[in-house]
Order: C-alpha cells, then structure tokens, then sequence
C-alpha cells in the first residue's frame, strides 16, 4: 500500500513539472542596456512585474552608452544574452549602390544570423507599420523601434514673437523675415552650442528635409552622381545655410558650449533655437515657467514642404537568435509592448512614441503632435565613400564663423570636389 501510495505522489510531481510552461521552469533571462536614468528605473520596476507574473527571473545589465555596441557584440559572439537594446542603430546600412564600404556592426551581426527573426511575430502590430518597415532589414525584422528622437526643429520663444507681432514662420521667406524684426530689434534671432560644432549642423537638419523631402533618394543620388552638391538645387541649401550660419544665429554663438545652449535660449537672450528634441527637457530645467513652441524647420518657401519632422529611431529591442531562453524572450518582448504598458514607459523615458495608441504627455508632444509626418534624416542613410574629403557633407557648420566658408559657390564645389574623390577611389578611376 505505501509502495503505490508513493508511486502516486511520484506521478503527481512529474506532471507538475510537466505543466510548468519552459519558459518559466528556472529561466534566467538575460537583458542589456545603456545607462539611462529614467529608463533603468522604469526598466527595473518592469523586470520586477514581468518576474511576478511569469515566474522569469531577469538578470538585467547596464553599461555606459559609449560601450554598448562592444558590449553587445561581445556578449551576443559568447551566447550569454538574451535581450538587447540597440542605441541609434538600425541605420546607415550599405545599399547595393555603395561600393567599397563596411557595413555598421548591425548589419553585420544580422548578415552572422545571431539576431532572431521577429518578423511573425503578433506584438509587433502594436507598432506604426512604418516604424517597423523603417527599420526592416531585408523585408525582415530584427528589431522592435520603441523611441524616436527628432532633429532640425526650431524652438521659438512665444512671448518675444507675441511682443513684437511675428507670426511663427511656415517659409524660409517668413524665417528670413522675422529674424530680421528681431535684429533690428536689438534682439539675437537664433542661438546653439557652437563651440561643440555638431549643435550648427544638426539644427540645419531640417532645412536639408524641407528641400529633399525623401532623404534616402537624396543620398542615392550622391553616389549614383545623379545628384551633385554643387547642381542648382543643392545651390539653394548651400546659400540657404549660409544664412542660417552667418546670419541668422546671434554674434558669440561660436562660443557657446552645447549644453548652455538651451539654458541661454530660455532665459529670453534669444527669440529661436534651432535643434532636436532631446533639448525640451534642459529648457523646461531651465525656466519651468518658460512658454515655447517647436516648429519643424521651414527651409522651403512651399509651406507644404515644412510639415515633417526629420530624425531618427533611438531604441530597438532585439533577441539573440542563439538564445536558450527564446520564448521568455518573446514574452518579455510581448509584456513590454502591450499598448497600457508601452505608453507607461514613453511617460517616464520621454522618447517620442512608435505605437499609434501612445502619446507623449508633455509639451514637447503636444508641439510635435501638431505636425503628424515623420522621415528618417539624412545622417541615418549617409555612408560617405571611402576617401571622401571632410567637406563632402551637408553641413551648415562649415561656413564662418564657425568654420572657414563663406562663399556658398565655394563650398558647393569644394564639396562635390570631396565627394568626387572618394567616388572615384571606389570605382577604381
């Protein structure tokens, strides 16, 4: 009787065991990401839910943003980490029509098959198509965008343009035109971070969109020479940023660190500053009380040209494809895509949303949310041919003060000139 008594205990304990989905009998799951304040800590309380409802425990890694990519590869080529976030990755891949290039390490981690295929999978209905097409790789997807960060916007003190009548700019005419009125004024039309140079550049971003609308043609047409910087309409962007370097941002710009940049517009020195998105929170530290708007930059003189935002995706989630632990991957990918807790996440990190049920409770999301478009930019297709000189870019930094340009005919065919070089060592001429 006490034999079959615990034969039967035996039967029972087996298929509970059985019972137990894999996914959750003893899985560690193993997550990597940049340090970021707020993300970790939201990151930490979800790891925490996710392992009381699944019963998967999360050994969560953090490393400083400028040793992701090494961490990353080293860790997926040992096959010790099951889900990674991807810091502005996902871009600048190499198209056919680049010869003589390297690919970027995504690209080449995918092409060595360890990231997991998640094209099938059902949680990512929960994202913008066009969010998950922009970063496809192959008409597969690898990654999960949940972040987008804009560029080449231009911030604009509402009270200076209320005082002196300006109405917000929807051309490049009526840009013209206001930092005139404030000039005359006595008052800096724009300011930026100069001193770090990438500030100048990167605030002109926008000014490149409103004229090359599709931005992965545009850089097609470079290296295809179908497009060339010095041709008739490139002429425009060229004496258009000459304007915006020269004339338009205040005297002592060049000076000005990047981080002391948005204190300085919000203290009122300044009627605009032109950059990306990620400056809305150092404003609102800045003056809480401050009232500003952010507009798309208006390179054009077609109103309907300047109604994009132009920028690029800061995060993707990816699976390794060698991963033990796949299905507690996929769990893990579900439960954070879930629409209630997505938008939780948005709220504490401050990325601009890629599911079309979130929003981004902020000002900064109610000034985005008024223009709907959003394009990858310029600096996310852009792979510049091997040899290529340091001026074959568009880049509005290169002209003075800031820089040693001032003639834009100058600069154009110095860098078409550039351009042409690094053309001709990769097709061999």
């Amino acid at each position: 009787m006490k034999k079959c008594v615990l034969f039967l205990v035996i039967i029972v304990l087996l298929l509970s065991v059985t019972l137990i989905p894999a996914a959750t009998a003893q899985t560690t799951l193993r997550v990597l990401t940049w340090q970021n304040p707020p993300m970790v800590e939201w990151l930490e309380e979800f790891n925490e839910q996710f392992t009381a409802e699944t019963g998967i425990n999360v050994d969560y890694s953090v490393v400083n943003a400028s040793e992701v990519g090494t961490v990353t590869q080293t860790r997926l080529s040992a096959g010790d980490i099951d889900v990674i976030a991807f810091l502005n990755s996902f871009a600048n891949r190499v198209q056919p029509y680049m010869a003589g290039v390297n690919p970027p390490s995504w690209q080449t981690i995918i092409d060595a098959g360890l990231l997991l295929d998640l094209t099938d999978q059902a949680f990512l209905e929960n994202y913008e198509s066009v969010a998950i097409q922009d970063s496809s790789y192959n008409d597969q997807v690898y990654s999960v965008p949940v972040g987008r960060t804009i560029y080449g916007g231009i911030y604009y003190n509402k009270d200076i343009f209320a005082e002196f009548g300006v109405e917000v700019p929807t051309t490049w005419d009526d840009l013209v035109a206001a930092c005139e009125t404030f000039t005359n004024e006595g008052i800096g039309c724009m300011t930026a971070g100069g001193s770090d140079g990438w500030p100048i550049f990167v605030g002109a971003y926008g000014l490149i969109g409103s004229l090359f609308p599709d931005q992965e043609a545009y850089v097609e047409g470079l290296w295809t020479g179908e497009i060339a910087y010095n041709d008739e309409e490139n002429m425009v962007m060229w004496e258009r940023m000459q304007v915006y370097a020269s004339e338009m941002m205040e005297r002592g710009a060049s000076g000005i660190p990047g981080d002391a940049a948005p204190g300085r517009f919000a203290s009122g020195a300044v009627a605009m500053f032109p950059g990306g998105s990620w400056y809305a929170s150092a404003i609102e530290a800045s003056e809480p009380d401050f009232e500003w708007g952010f507009i798309p930059f208006p390179g054009s003189n077609d109103v309907e040209d300047n109604q994009t935002w132009y920028g690029k995706y800061d995060m993707h989630w990816t699976i390794a494809a060698d991963s033990p632990n796949t299905e507690a991957a996929l769990l893990y990918m579900e439960a954070f895509s879930e629409p209630e807790t997505y938008q939780s996440f948005v709220n504490a990190v401050g990325f601009i949303p890629t599911q079309p049920t979130a929003t981004l409770d902020t000002q900064l999301g109610e000034e985005i949310a008024q223009y709907e478009d959003f394009r990858v930019g310029f600096e996310q297709y852009w792979i510049a041919p091997t040899g290529a000189g340091q001026f074959a870019l568009p880049h509005a930094s290169f002209f003075a003060p800031f820089n040693e340009f001032e003639d834009p005919a100058v600069l154009a065919d110095r860098a078409q000139a550039d351009l042409q070089s690094g053309l001709d060592e990769v097709n061999g001429e």
